[in-house]
C-alpha cells in the first residue's frame, strides 16, 4: 500500500550521496489512489494493518451518519489528488522542499535524523548563519546535496498535558508556517515528517491529528497554489495512525465521510486548525453586605436620559443599606491620585534611575536621544554579555517566558507578576535575562 523505501526509480534516476536511490512524485503513493479493499497477501508484512479499522467500517456507525448531520470535512477529490504518501525519509525525495524539524538552535544534532549527512556540510553551515528559529515558525534553506529543491526548518513544541492547548497550536502554526514559506517561495511540493521528538514528550497520535487537519484546512483555502503535500511516516506506530486518520480529514468518498462525522474527535480546530479556546468568564459577586430583605427602590423610569438614570440610581438613599460606607467612601479620581504618587516618587527615584543607567551601561537618561548606531551597538553588547552568561537562576523564577504563539500567529510572551520577588531578584541580571529573550522578537509583531 504504502511505497517501500527501497524503490529505485522508474526513470532511472541517481542515487544521493547517502546511497539511497532519488524518488519522484510519480512513484510515490497518492492518497486518492490507495485501494480500499486493499489484500493483506499484497501488503508489507511489517504493516499488516488495513487502512479502515473495523471500529470505523461498522454498520451501526455508518447508520448514525444518517440523521442529518454534515461533516466537518466533505469529500473534495481536488485536494485528495494533492495527497501523498510515502514511507521512509522525506529527504530521498525529488520534491520541491521537504521539511526538518529541528531545535531552536537548529543544530545539527537536533535535526531529522541522517538530514544533514545527506544535505552535506553546506546545510549546517547555512543554517549557523539564521539566528536560530522560534518554536512554532519555519524558516528555509537551500538544499545542498539533497534531491529537493529547498529545506524549510521548524521547530516543534515541547507537550505537557497541563499546557496541551498551547503545544497543538504551536504544532499546528509549524506545520502552516511550513506551507506558508512554500507559497512565499514560490514552489509547490513539499514533504513532511513527523514534526515532533521522543525527547519532546509529544503524544504521537495527538500530534497526527493536528498535523492532518492543519493541511487540510490550509489547503481546503490555498489548494490552487499547491501541487503535492507528501505525508512522510519511518515507523510502524506513525504508519498506523496514519492509517487511520487520514480517513476522517482526507474521505474518498460519502462512506469514509459519513464515518467520519462519528469518529472525528470533538475539537478538530478553527479555520485554521488550530484548538479552539472558549473565552474566559468573569464570575459577578453580589454586593458587599447585601442585605436579603432590605428595601427595595423603583427602578429608575426608562424615559429619563440615560446620564439621568446614572445620577438617580447614585443618589439613592436605599444604596446606604447595601454598600458598605467604606466600599463607598470618597476618594480622589485615580488619575489624579496617580499622578500625586508619580510626582512624589519621580524625584526620588531620579537619582537612582540615573545610577542604574550608568551601571547598566545606558548612559544618562536625561541626556540627548542615542542615534541608531549608538542604540545598535549597546544593544549588542548587552545580548553579548547575556549570552555569555548563565541565567538559569532567573529563568527558574518563571517570571518571564514564551507561550507558543496567539490566534494570529505572533509569538507570545508571558509575564507573571506574582513570581518577581524583587527581594530574591538581582535586577542586573533580570535586565540581561529580558534582553536575550525578548531579542528573537526585534522587529516582529508578538503579544505579551
Amino acid at each position: 500500500m504504502y511505497p517501500s523505501g527501497d524503490v529505485t526509480s522508474a526513470r532511472g534516476g541517481p542515487s544521493t550521496d547517502s546511497g539511497d536511490p532519488v524518488v519522484t512524485l510519480d512513484q510515490v503513493l497518492r492518497w486518492s489512489d490507495v485501494d480500499y479493499s486493499y489484500s493483506n497477501e499484497n501488503e508489507d508484512s511489517a504493516f499488516p494493518n488495513s487502512y479502515l479499522p473495523q471500529n470505523l467500517t461498522s454498520s451501526s456507525v455508518v447508520e448514525s451518519s444518517g440523521n442529518g448531520m454534515v461533516s466537518r470535512f466533505l469529500v473534495d477529490h481536488e485536494i485528495n489528488m494533492k495527497i501523498y504518501l510515502w514511507r521512509g525519509h522525506p529527504w530521498n525525495l525529488e520534491v520541491d522542499a521537504v521539511v526538518n524539524s529541528t531545535n531552536e538552535n537548529m543544530d545539527e544534532g537536533h535535526s531529522s535524523p541522517c538530514l544533514h549527512s545527506a544535505a552535506g556540510p553546506g546545510l549546517a553551515e547555512e543554517c549557523a548563519t539564521l539566528g536560530g528559529c522560534r518554536t512554532g515558525m519555519a524558516k528555509i534553506t537551500n538544499a545542498y546535496d539533497l534531491p529537493a529543491r529547498r529545506v524549510i526548518h521548524t521547530v516543534g513544541p515541547k507537550y505537557a498535558a497541563k499546557y496541551h492547548t498551547a503545544a497543538e497550536n504551536a504544532l499546528s502554526h509549524c506545520y502552516s508556517s511550513c506551507l506558508e514559506i512554500l507559497i512565499e517561495s514560490g514552489l509547490q511540493s513539499i514533504a513532511m515528517g513527523c514534526i515532533y521528538t521522543e525527547a519532546k514528550n509529544y503524544p504521537r497520535e495527538r500530534a497526527a491529528h493536528v498535523a492532518i487537519r492543519t493541511v487540510r484546512r490550509f489547503l481546503d483555502k490555498q489548494k490552487d497554489k499547491i501541487f503535492a503535500v507528501v505525508f512522510c511516516t519511518n515507523t510502524p506506530s506513525d504508519i498506523e495512525i496514519y492509517k487511520r486518520l487520514l480517513p476522517l480529514y482526507f474521505p474518498r468518498d460519502k462512506h469514509e465521510e459519513e464515518v467520519a462525522i462519528s469518529n472525528l474527535p470533538a475539537d478538530v480546530g478553527d479555520e485554521n486548525g488550530e484548538t479552539v479556546i472558549d473565552e474566559r468568564k468573569i464570575r459577578i459577586k453580589a454586593l458587599p453586605n447585601v442585605k436579603k430583605n432590605g428595601p427595595r427602590s423603583p427602578q429608575a423610569s426608562f424615559d429619563q436620559p440615560v446620564s439621568d438614570v446614572g445620577l438617580t440610581r447614585r443618589s439613592s438613599s436605599y444604596l446606604d443599606s447595601y454598600l458598605d460606607p467604606v466600599f463607598m467612601s470618597p476618594i480622589k479620581d485615580p488619575d489624579d491620585r496617580n499622578k500625586e504618587q508619580w510626582e512624589k516618587t519621580a524625584q526620588a527615584q531620579s537619582s537612582w534611575n540615573c545610577a542604574a543607567a550608568k551601571m547598566l551601561g545606558l548612559g544618562d537618561l536625561g541626556g540627548p536621544q542615542l542615534s541608531a548606531a549608538e542604540e545598535y551597538s549597546l544593544h549588542s553588547r548587552y545580548l553579548a554579555k547575556a549570552n555569555s552568561l548563565d541565567l538559569s537562576e532567573i529563568a527558574e523564577m518563571k517570571i518571564l517566558y514564551r507561550g507558543g504563539v496567539d490566534s494570529e500567529g505572533r509569538p507570545v510572551m508571558i509575564i507573571v507578576g506574582a513570581h518577581l520577588l524583587l527581594r530574591c531578584l538581582n535586577l542586573d541580571r533580570f535586565v540581561l535575562y529580558v534582553i536575550k529573550e525578548f531579542e528573537p522578537l526585534i522587529q516582529k509583531p508578538f503579544t505579551i
